[in-house]
């Protein structure tokens, strides 16, 4: 099914929510008016029915879980130390972004900037140098593994947490702009150039028109023009997409949805190792699958894929985003394969620190850079809405927050007793973002989710990719869940947020 079709198909339920509600009889219980009437100023209220998934996404559905080593340490670093926080429900990437998709990104930026700004995409680029290693002849890799189709939808590698990052926000845009195009609210406009790009900020501000399609929506307000642009009230637009926060990773990686010993009890059997249950790596029960692996990675020293007529990972580097069992929430090569980053920066004590609810180390807080009249200033170059950070005077008498830059609070900071010294004694600085999974060359040790490293996140290697995450707005069971069962029955136990 193509992409427009597909798009059509998940957005309905919103479309004939926002349709039947206009015009409506609905009454304000505060006011005693009726929403949605130009008599009565034409203050709107749309029925809706739920977010919709956004492309290539699963739905996980959140809760408590324990965070942290399954395993010993055995390399003591003790930054992993187990304790229970709790996940609200976001969506996930089903696979790792693989070489095609990333190609796509790379083109568009190509396209759309390449004239008056051709470093951009040069920026964006993988590094394919990552493959070279001074003992081992790698140059087919070095030359073949991000533009053949033979690696199409293998994950792409020598990307850093800064171009995954710029990644997640560019899909972001062009999902809303497909959204709106085909609800009718825009029309297609493949002649994009420059700053005159479709961003969402820039279009819920005002400062991206665009040409206006077929279907807009209606303006009620009997003072407005007959149309309007589409708003965040109307539910329409999704959250943007962004790299997972460790937690996320983690609770979707291990999967324990699938240890309820029944339906809908609230309580967990067993903890988990790897993204499955027991100690072993290959598949266990009987029959044609037995004894093959359940992930992509290293064996031990030489044995990346086991010996010829029998390649048990069938791999010896990557292997395709949609190899191996996916687990309880539907999501491929959660461990192995390649590592990936997750928004987080890297502090040893955060599994001690942070909040237990939403856990996450990173924050910086921005907001719009302002006009005199209070109006976004024009948006820049590429199209974008400029940001600034949040200072310290600004947020001096706040409860909440007293800075805008946290991401070294109580761990870093002036008011810590921890000095990491970077370049000194140590590489952690906030600038060191953390990775998680393990790939295709790691040991055992690294698959299991709470296991976690850090690298600069302005550099890449061969063996660390990404997925993207979004936020769920709303209820957190998900629009399938109506007080009824969360799974449902097809052979096995299968989650229904799939």
């Amino acid at each position: 099914m193509n992409l427009k079709k597909w798009f059509a198909l998940l957005t309905l339920p919103t479309l004939f929510g926002i349709a039947s509600c206009t015009g409506g009889k609905d009454k304000s219980s505060t006011t005693g008016w009726a929403y949605n009437d130009p008599k009565n100023g034409g203050f709107e209220v749309r029925q809706y029915t739920g977010q919709v998934t956004g492309p290539g996404l699963v739905l996980v559905q959140g809760g408590t879980f324990v965070m942290g080593n399954t395993e010993h340490d055995v390399l003591y670093d003790y930054h992993t130390i187990p304790r229970r926080v709790t996940i609200s429900t976001y969506y996930m990437d089903e696979t790792e972004v693989a070489n095609v998709q990333y190609r796509e990104y790379v083109y568009w930026l190509s396209r759309v900037f390449g004239t008056d700004f051709p470093e951009i995409s040069t920026k964006a680029l993988p590094d394919t140098l990552v493959w070279r290693d001074e003992l081992a002849y790698n140059e087919p890799y070095v030359e073949h593994y991000y533009r053949h189709p033979s690696f199409n939808y293998y994950p792409v590698v020598g990307v850093s947490w800064l171009q995954a990052t710029g990644f997640a926000k560019w899909r972001s845009d062009r999902v809303n702009e497909r959204i709106l195009i085909d609800k009718g609210v825009l029309a297609e406009n493949p002649s994009q150039v420059g700053s005159d790009n479709f961003n969402t900020d820039a279009y819920l501000v005002g400062q991206y028109e665009g040409a206006q399609g077929k279907r807009p929506l209606k303006d009620l307000n009997p003072s407005g023009n007959g149309t309007r642009r589409a708003q965040e009230e109307d539910g329409i637009l999704l959250p943007a997409y962004r790299l997972p926060t460790e937690a996320e990773w983690e609770y979707a990686a291990l999967a324990l949805i699938g240890n309820q010993p029944a339906l809908g009890e609230e309580r967990i059997t067993d903890r988990r190792i790897y993204p499955w249950n027991g100690t072993s790596t290959r598949y266990p029960k009987s029959g044609m699958w037995q004894g093959t692996f359940l992930a992509n990675f290293k064996r031990g020293r030489g044995d990346n894929m086991g010996t010829a007529g029998k390649l048990n990972d069938k791999a010896d580097i990557t292997a395709p985003v949609k190899s191996y069992y996916p687990n309880d929430f539907g999501l491929y090569n959660m461990v192995g394969n390649v590592n990936e980053w997750v928004m987080d920066v890297y502090r040893p004590m955060t599994s001690t620190d942070a909040n237990d609810f939403r856990a996450f180390r990173g924050n910086v807080y921005q907001t719009k850079i302002m006009d005199a009249e209070g109006k976004p200033i024009e948006k820049d170059s590429l199209g974008q809405i400029q940001y600034r950070d949040v200072t310290k005077e600004e947020s001096a008498n706040r409860r909440n927050y007293r800075d805008g830059q946290v991401r070294n609070y109580i761990d870093g900071d002036e008011n810590s007793n921890a000095d990491y010294k970077y370049g000194v004694s140590s590489t952690i600085n906030d600038e060191s973002r953390v990775y998680k999974g393990g790939s295709w060359r790691d040991r055992a040790y690294f698959i299991s989710p709470g296991s976690r490293r850090y690298l600069d996140q302005a550099q890449s290697t061969d063996d660390i990719g990404f997925r993207c995450a979004l936020d769920r707005v709303g209820s957190p069971e998900g629009n399938e869940f109506k007080g009824g069962n969360q799974f449902k029955e097809t052979g096995k136990r299968k989650y229904r947020g799939r």
